[in-house]
């Protein structure tokens, strides 16, 4: 793993990435329900395993969010087995990361939860506008699956969301929600945290009357600059310092 790979930091071993890995995968799920974007036992967050790529660590189905601890956490192989971990596997998570981790080598993570502006955004059949200086961060990096038929179960559906997220950092799940990638834990949950936020103000806005577009070339601009994998990792950072100081348990 290069220096430029890891942001300029001397890249960890593949072991001590683990580690890493874990505790912000951990302390993602507790930052979810801490912003109230959990629901029940819907929504999962992954992140590849360095020692195994072809394996991934995920939240156990059924278990609060808000109590995440990374010794909660399961690990999950190419067949969907638990081989490491105590819990099950969130069927419909399975079918849908394990598709994504395949067809994209380059997503460390990926995240989907329930979030309530994400699953009202995407009754309507739409991408974000670039309305916001934070919407820009997706200005043609997201794209729209618009193709719902039930909960996700089967293989070939977690490939045909896999072929519409294509190189994205996110795609909106038609009259579901919102599903976020990144090459690090950290930057993927950025995305679902700030995606669902301009999805709640685009709402907002447009219920109060026409909304004025950012110019493209303004939009592409704004998104270089704040819709990098670095700014994801810097903008999850006073999450986890804070998860840190009130949680401590999470690292358990």
């Amino acid at each position: 793993m290069s220096t430029v790979a890891t942001g300029g930091r001397p890249p960890r071993s593949p072991e001590a990435e683990r580690v890493h890995r874990k505790q912000r995968l951990a302390a993602t799920l507790r930052m979810f329900a801490m912003l109230g974007l959990d629901e029940g036992a819907g929504g999962h967050v992954t992140a590849r395993d360095p020692v195994q790529p072809d394996r991934f660590w995920v939240n156990p189905f059924g278990r609060s969010f808000a109590l995440a601890r990374v010794s909660d956490l399961i690990l999950v192989d190419q067949a969907g087995r638990v081989v490491a971990g105590d819990g099950r596997v969130n069927p419909a998570g399975y079918a849908i990361h394990a598709q994504i981790h395949a067809a994209r080598p380059d997503v460390v993570a990926a995240a989907h939860t329930h979030s309530v502006h994400g699953r009202a955004f995407s009754t309507l059949g739409r991408r974000l506008d670039p309305i916001t200086q934070d919407a820009c961060a997706f200005f043609e990096d997201h794209e729209l699956f618009d193709a719902y038929s039930g909960v996700v179960l089967d293989e070939g559906e977690g490939k045909r969301i896999a072929r519409a997220l294509g190189a994205a950092k996110a795609v909106i799940l038609a009259n579901h929600g919102l599903l976020t990638v990144g090459r690090s834990v950290e930057e993927a949950a950025w995305w679902l945290v700030s995606m669902d936020r301009c999805c709640q103000i685009q709402l907002l806005a447009e219920a109060a009357g026409s909304t004025r577009l950012i110019e493209p070339a303004s939009a592409r601009a704004t998104r270089a600059q704040i819709g990098t994998p670095e700014l994801g990792r810097f903008n999850f950072r006073p999450y986890y310092e804070l998860l840190l100081r009130t949680q401590p348990d999470l690292l358990d």
